[in-house]
């Protein structure tokens, strides 16, 4: 039996150790995927890129026509909402695991955002999507959840301020205030993501709504504002490394005086926290799971270059200098661990949701966006010049993964709860190293070899 294509593009061992987790649905799911991406995704990546104007003003006024035609294709073979899974959201969800969905991520990440768009995977989407099915009201699922799902609109979540330090969401200081059957939103955010796109209907804001709550978990609120809502303004774009992302982009927002009914609060007063734990757990594995994809694609781009006959130097092939071999060595072993990390991560959500693997969301958050960045910027070692340049796309994908080691929590904070976690294993581990001593005391005293406790 011919092995499933997913391992031309992953590896035949991490396949082999997930192969009975995944349902006959999800192989051919999978398989659609894998096809999809190489007959009609990357072949469709720099007309993507081209279709987006040069124009300051009109390249945020523009829809993708190139996009919009996979979408359909997409639909059309079943490629669609693979984040949503069935068993967490029966109403609007497909039958995919985390764990399968996982894999399928991986693949997606070698298209790039492109690539999640056209199968409606897109951050900040998915997110939202996942906000509004698991804590929305009927009312506010029907009018915001359904069109996200039938990628009709686009969405962004608002949560980074600025002039704050945002990897503490306690300092948050955008006012959520209620006037009579109106809410009232003042805020200053910056880095919200998709609040370019001109597809985008809604922001999900989070701001503080009971700052005196002796509480500080619970002084927070989440509100759906439509984008045409009065006061809404989208002040610029922010670049990251010169990218500004259009049509999407990272913008800075100012909320002057935004009114919404009191139907656009999310779940309810001071659940804002409850609300971005739940959101953020699952979209920041999702984001792991493109990494390692754009990690194997910038390491076979790689492998190529240092292969082309067209390209000795001195006389040698690229990979015959230097540390070429042990680099490409090196990004396969790191590729091939965090994957590993990751499926761990996603099975423990399919078992426990998202609250039972803080542990390995956590872990994954931190180490595999730079395990990715580390891949990426070999590869565009081995190009030289070219690779840091838009003839490329390393330099877009490592702008990408850079960015990730501050979105959704700097690695700092990760690596912190983590070390924190562990810490609290130090009194059964003080027990059991007493309990063994114990046990050595007597092993020593009957063989009559004198022992002190």
């Amino acid at each position: 039996m011919a092995p499933h294509p997913v391992v031309e593009l992953t590896s035949e061992a991490s396949w082999n150790l997930i192969e009975d987790k995944f349902t006959p649905y999800g192989k051919e799911t999978l398989a659609k995927l894998v096809y999809f991406l190489q007959d009609e995704i990357l072949p469709s990546v720099k007309l993507a890129h081209a279709q987006v104007p040069k124009d300051p003003v009109q390249r945020w006024k523009t829809v993708i026509p190139v996009i919009e035609e996979l979408k359909v294709k997409a639909r059309k073979l079943g490629l669609w909402n693979l984040f949503l899974s069935k068993t967490h959201y029966p109403e609007h969800g497909v039958p995919l695991t985390n764990v399968e969905y996982a894999v399928m991520a991986e693949i997606l990440g070698r298209g790039g955002h492109i690539a999640s768009e056209a199968v409606n995977c897109s951050a900040p989407d998915t997110g939202n999507m996942e906000v509004i099915a698991r804590y929305g009201s009927p009312e506010q699922q029907k009018k915001w959840l359904v069109p996200l799902l039938n990628g009709e609109i686009r969405s962004a979540f608002a949560m980074t301020e600025r002039f704050v330090s945002s990897s503490d969401a306690r300092n948050i200081k955008t006012s959520i205030k209620r006037e009579g059957n109106d809410i009232v939103i003042n805020g200053h955010k910056w880095w919200i993501s998709g609040a370019g796109d001109p597809r985008t209907k809604l922001h999900l804001v989070m701001g503080k709504s009971d700052p005196e709550n002796a509480n500080v978990y619970q002084q927070q609120s989440v509100v759906i504002v439509p984008t045409d809502a009065p006061g809404v303004k989208i002040i610029r774009p922010m670049e990251i490394f010169g990218y500004d992302d259009a049509p999407e982009g990272h913008c800075e927002v100012i909320y002057e005086n935004v009114r919404v009914p009191v139907s656009n609060l999310v779940l309810g007063w001071g659940r804002g926290f409850e609300i971005i734990q739940g959101r953020l757990g699952p979209g920041r594995i999702h984001h792991c799971m493109r990494s390692i994809g754009a990690a194997s694609r910038a390491l076979d781009l790689m492998i190529q270059r240092v292969t082309d006959p067209t390209r000795k130097t001195f006389d040698k092939f690229l990979y015959q200098h230097g540390t070429v071999v042990a680099e490409i060595a090196r990004s396969r072993a790191e590729i091939e661990s965090a994957r590993l990390l990751v499926l761990s991560a996603a099975l423990q959500i399919d078992k426990q949701r998202a609250k039972g693997a803080l542990k390995e969301i956590g872990i994954a958050k931190f180490v595999v966006p730079a395990m990715a960045c580390r891949v990426v910027d070999r590869a565009m070692q081995a190009y030289g010049a070219e690779g840091l340049s838009q003839d490329q796309e390393l330099a877009s994908t490592f702008a990408q993964l850079r960015t990730l080691r501050l979105a959704d929590g700097p690695d700092e904070v990760h690596i912190q709860q983590v070390g924190q976690r562990e810490l609290k294993r130090a009194p059964g581990l003080h027990k059991r190293a007493a309990e063994l001593k114990q046990k050595e005391f007597a092993v020593l005293s009957k063989a009559g070899i004198k022992a002190h406790l």
